[in-house]
């Protein structure tokens, strides 16, 4: 009997996305007699040895990435710390090489880790990021980032390829000399008709500071609300530990089934704008209001797109007071697009 291919799959460390999203892809993996290898660092590898402890799990270097207090700085911030980033990308590409020879590698999948490739390998690329927006030097970042996709063999994108998309610009842009494969929207959870146990629930994630910026803003807010609130941090620690906080229930993290459950059972998301967040959104057809990150230019399109749409309300972080949310009720709220992965002919590259 052949012996599975094996199949390492990394996803980059910035909040718990890129992680989370590649979750659908591991147990698809696992249903096609494919053997997954994990490799990440920080909260990303923490949260996947959760909920794949029998896997084979690898830490990576760590890209650093942090964010400025104030938005306005991020892009001094993100080119001020390029040379560590580039270092460990190097660091990065030469493990891989290690697990490739000592653990009989027959195929990679990164989520946005750029040195997680290798030239003798079928390699894929995981980004709902055609387009890398960053103000006035969109066109030299989206340049830089369609550069390093042309390493791998394939571009998955996360997403539908027609006019009812999540992604917008981001993601559809022309796009020579790389197969491009939209995949559509990934997202570990499933939908269930269940009444709502609770008014709102709060999801953070993110790097810090804006993390816990955000938590201290929402926290103080929610105090005031006269609904049942549950309030999940986002902080990935060994153990899942809860308590009471006036009308909170605050959770420093939860688990895949215990994250779906709360949300099927909560009326109104606010949350973040990360793209794996609103795919996560549309597959339960909620109702949701967005704070996009502070300085992050791909978040702050995303959360004016869908308020623009009449999906989603939004504002700054500055901005959000507890009254704003009177006005999701005016809004449509997400809704799936239905799209079967065919996940046979996907994984014939390896």
């Amino acid at each position: 009997m052949k012996p599975n291919k094996r199949i390492l799959i990394a996803p980059l460390n910035w909040g718990l996305g890129h992680a989370t999203r590649c979750i659908p892809i591991i147990n698809a993996l696992i249903a096609h007699q494919f053997e997954p290898v994990i490799a990440s660092d920080g909260i990303a590898l923490s949260l996947l040895k959760k909920e794949f402890p029998q896997l084979e799990s690898y830490e990576l270097p760590s890209y650093h990435i942090t964010y400025p207090k104030k938005g306005e700085h991020f892009k001094l911030k993100m080119l001020k710390s390029s040379p560590k980033m580039m270092k460990a990308i190097k660091a990065e590409k030469k493990m891989v090489a290690t697990i490739i020879e000592s653990h009989n590698i027959n195929g990679i999948i990164s989520d946005n880790r750029l040195g997680v490739y290798n030239k003798n390998l079928p390699c894929v690329f995981i980004t709902h990021q055609l387009q890398v927006l960053s103000g006035n030097t969109t066109w030299l970042s989206t340049k830089l980032h369609q550069k390093i996709i042309k390493r791998f063999q394939e571009c998955w994108v996360p997403d539908n390829l027609g006019d009812a998309n999540l992604s917008g610009k981001l993601g559809h842009t022309h796009m020579y000399e790389m197969p491009i494969k939209f995949i559509g929207p990934l997202s570990r959870f499933t939908k269930s008709d269940v009444p709502a146990t609770y008014d709102v629930m709060v999801l953070l994630s993110g790097p810090e500071p804006q993390r816990s910026l955000l938590e201290e803003k929402l926290m103080s807010e929610f105090l005031k609300f006269k609904g049942k609130v549950i309030f999940v941090r986002g902080v990935v620690e060994n153990d899942c530990h809860s308590y009471k906080k006036g009308n909170l229930s605050v959770y420093n993290y939860m688990t895949s089934s215990q994250l779906e459950t709360a949300i099927n059972e909560s009326a109104l998301v606010v949350s973040r704008s990360g793209y794996t967040t609103i795919m996560d959104l549309a597959k339960l057809n909620k109702k949701a209001f967005f704070i996009p990150t502070p300085g992050q230019f791909e978040q702050e399109y995303l959360a004016k797109r869908l308020t623009n749409l009449g999906y989603v309300p939004s504002c700054t972080q500055d901005e959000f007071t507890i009254e704003m949310l009177e006005t999701a009720s005016t809004y449509k709220g997400l809704s799936v697009m239905d799209y079967e992965v065919n996940y046979n002919k996907l994984f014939g590259l390896f």
